[in-house]
Parts: structure tokens; C-alpha cells; sequence
């Protein structure tokens, strides 16, 4: 049978086969999805797009969906982050090996050593805790590879959504004033670290991730050696008894179950610091191909971005009631200056009310107050700029073989009837 479109133009095919694909979309959502015309080429309305199965971790809030059991890798739902403070029963989980099989807490020391230290020095917890003045951060820890699973082609890794990101407080004291106590070289450029975590292997002897930051992060204010997550004893998932926290870069630069920091004349050389563990091209690549080692460049401030907490996707409005929106914004070592949602797929946005960070590397509230203009299917889409001036991109950003660093606006689905 000759083809009906053979002696179209290539247009007009198109925009057949766009009205048609809309017309199914509508079908199958029971009503109008407003703005189509806006709609990007490649998008399938959220409605349409299949749910995660929902798990139950042990010590975890009901709803957190597990990506991984071994070792844990534990994701949040957007709707579950709307808290300030995020709450330790709802945090993500990113583990590379197993928890400590016991900890000693009377006997648990940190140890800095390093080619850089004036003096390698052993300290017990409770001389951390006596001997350096405490402070509490509220501090946004985001998996490095938190929307991965928006790339495609697909990469390896867990395929995280949304939910690889939290704002907790946590206390402790500040890692400069410990290295200033013991004195560090002129030429000190990197840190590393070394946890107590096991090896899926089992091997003792074979240390887990052991990553690290130029000197100039390690000595931020901000940078804390951590005891206690809002307010109490850190919990053991999340690297109790002493945990590195350093907020604005990748989460894997917190090293959990903290027994030793090293201070490089070098770039730290550790396991997850090689290869393509946490880099990225140093220049756009074609999608899915390869990339040597030699063009990669570290992972270091994670890039602006926002999430909407309330209310959930799916979200079902009367017709002639405006929505309350809400959510948080973050932009790694920059602060946010601007937010913005649309509802017409980037036609028109609408500024927010967006509020200061309570600290620096905090993440900011932001809230508004938006109508639509008749009954049918929506997508909020949500948009923040840093202090450089750089936006959220409404698509996925440059493909990378990690699967690191996806930014793309994030969308709710709203019917109105």
C-alpha cells in the first residue's frame, strides 16, 4: 500500500503526526492539555509516564523508593522534600559500600597525616569535641548523579529521579580549625579522605571511595567535621559516629564514617577520584560515545537547580481556584537570585517569592501563587538563576558518560475540572 504521507511535504507530515500524538495524549488523559501548542517535540506529558514501585526501607520514612539494597542507594519523592529542615526519616541514601560492621565509639579516632601536614596527629572524638569550638550548618548534600536517569542514551549508575538531595543541619566543628591547630604546608593543594565503610567484596584491606577537594574548599567555614544531624547522634546509614560534610559539591566529597583525612601536595588519587567516577567532559561529546580520561575534568560546585515540593504531580485543582506552589532552589557554591514557574511549557513565566538562605550552601525556600486560565491538563515547570546569571535548561543538558549534573527544570503534572 502506497504511503498517504509520500506526497506531503515533510511539514506538513509533522504536524499531522503532532496533532495526532496530542489528540492521543488528550484521549488517554481524559481532557484538554492546555498550551499543546508549546508542548515541546520530544515531551510525554508526566500523566503518562510510569511510576516507580514504592518501597519500604528499614528506618526510612514509607515512601522512599529504594534503587539499590546493596550497598544502599535510596531515593526521596519530591513531595516528601517540602520540609526546611529535611528530616532524617526522609534523607536520600548514597552508599558505595557497607556500613561498618561495629563502631567503638569510646575508642574512635580521626587521624590526619598526609605529605602536606607540618605534624601527622591523632585525635580522639571526644578531644574533637572538647577542643574546637561547635557550629551548625544547614548544608545541601546532592548525589552528583541526582537525574540520571533523564539521559539517554542510558548510563550506567543508579538511575536517580529527583530525589538524590536534602537540607539538613548538621554540627561539628569546622576542619579549618583543626588543620590550623596542627599546621598544614605552603604546598598543600588537595584532602582526602578515608572512611570505615566495608568493601562489597568483603576485603578489610580495600578501601571503599576515598575522595577529596582542593585545599581552598576543605578550609570554607562551612566545612565541618560532624557528629550530630539535626541536633542528634548522626545515624549510622548516614556515617555515624563523624562524618566529613561539604556543602555545594557532589555528596560523595562527605565522607562518611570518618577515620582519616590526608592533605595532598597533589590532587587526591583515591577510589571514585579516577576514570569517569564524578567527572565530566571537559567539552560537549556526542551522545554516547566514548570519552579518554585525559578530557575529563572533576565535578565541583553542582549547578543551579530546584525541585517542587507541594504540591505532588497529579495534583487535581477546581476550575477558577488558583494553586499554592512551593519548593526549594540551590546552586552549589552560589547563592539563587532568581525563580520562575510556567504552566505553558516556557511560553511565559511567572516570578516567585524566593527567600534568602539561612546560611551559606543552604537551600532557599520559594513560593507562589499561580490560576489557570480554563479546565484541562497542565505541567508546572520550575526555573531558578544563580548569582552568575545562569538558568535551569527546560531540556536534559549535555549527555556525559556518568550521568552527572542533569539540571533540566523539574515538572509536576495539575488537571483542572
Amino acid at each position: 500500500m502506497a504511503d498517504p504521507f509520500d506526497n506531503k511535504p515533510l511539514w506538513d507530515r509533522r504536524g499531522f503526526l503532532r496533532k495526532s500524538l496530542v489528540g492521543a495524549f488528550s484521549a488517554t488523559l481524559g481532557t484538554q492539555i492546555v498550551f499543546a501548542e508549546n508542548m515541546p517535540r520530544w515531551h510525554t506529558p508526566l500523566a503518562l509516564q510510569a511510576d516507580n514501585p514504592l518501597s519500604l526501607p528499614a528506618g526510612k520514612h514509607k515512601d522512599l523508593v529504594i534503587l539499590n539494597d546493596r550497598p544502599w542507594n535510596v531515593e526521596t519523592p519530591p513531595h516528601l522534600l517540602d520540609d526546611e529542615i529535611t528530616p532524617v526519616d526522609k534523607m536520600f541514601i548514597r552508599n558505595n559500600g557497607n556500613t561498618p560492621e561495629s563502631i567503638d565509639l569510646k575508642n574512635w579516632t580521626l587521624t590526619i597525616d598526609g605529605e602536606s601536614v607540618k605534624k601527622q596527629t591523632i585525635f580522639k572524638l571526644s578531644e574533637l569535641k572538647k577542643k574546637f569550638k561547635p557550629y551548625t550548618y544547614r548544608l545541601v548534600l546532592e548525589c552528583g548523579g541526582n537525574g540520571r536517569s533523564g539521559y539517554y542514551p542510558i548510563t550506567s549508575g543508579n538511575q536517580w529521579h529527583e530525589g538524590g538531595v536534602s537540607c539538613a543541619e548538621w554540627t561539628g566543628v569546622r576542619l579549618r580549625d583543626v588543620l590550623e591547630s596542627i599546621g598544614i604546608k605552603d604546598d598543600a593543594i588537595y584532602i582526602g579522605y578515608y572512611g570505615k565503610d566495608v568493601h562489597l567484596s568483603g576485603d578489610s584491606s580495600k578501601p571503599v571511595i576515598s575522595r577529596g577537594v582542593p585545599i581552598r574548599k576543605a578550609l570554607e567555614e562551612e566545612t565541618l567535621l560532624a557528629w550530630a544531624l539535626n541536633g542528634q547522634d548522626i545515624p549510622l546509614i548516614h556515617g555515624y559516629p563523624l562524618r566529613l560534610v561539604i556543602g555545594g559539591w557532589p555528596a560523595s566529597v562527605s565522607g562518611k564514617w570518618l577515620s582519616r583525612i590526608s592533605i595532598r601536595n597533589k590532587e587526591h588519587d583515591g577510589p571514585k577520584m579516577e576514570g569517569h567516577s564524578y567527572r565530566v567532559p571537559a567539552h560537549p561529546i556526542e551522545p554516547g560515545s566514548k570519552v579518554p580520561d585525559s578530557e575529563l575534568k572533576i565535578i565541583e560546585s553542582m549547578p543551579v537547580k530546584s525541585v517542587i515540593t507541594y504540591p505532588k504531580s497529579g495534583a487535581i485543582v477546581p476550575d477558577g481556584k488558583p494553586l499554592e506552589l512551593r519548593g526549594h532552589a540551590w546552586a552549589g557554591d552560589l547563592e539563587v537570585v532568581a525563580m520562575q514557574v510556567s504552566i505553558d511549557y516556557g511560553a511565559t513565566w511567572i516570578i516567585c517569592d524566593l527567600r534568602k538562605p539561612h546560611n551559606r550552601l543552604a537551600w532557599q525556600q520559594w513560593s507562589v501563587t499561580i490560576p489557570f486560565p480554563k479546565k484541562g491538563y497542565y505541567e508546572v515547570w520550575a526555573k531558578a538563576t544563580d548569582s552568575k546569571g545562569v538558568s535551569q535548561p527546560m531540556v536534559i543538558p549535555a549527555w556525559n558518560p556518568g550521568g552527572y549534573l542533569n539540571n533540566a527544570c523539574h515538572r509536576i503534572a495539575v488537571k483542572v475540572e
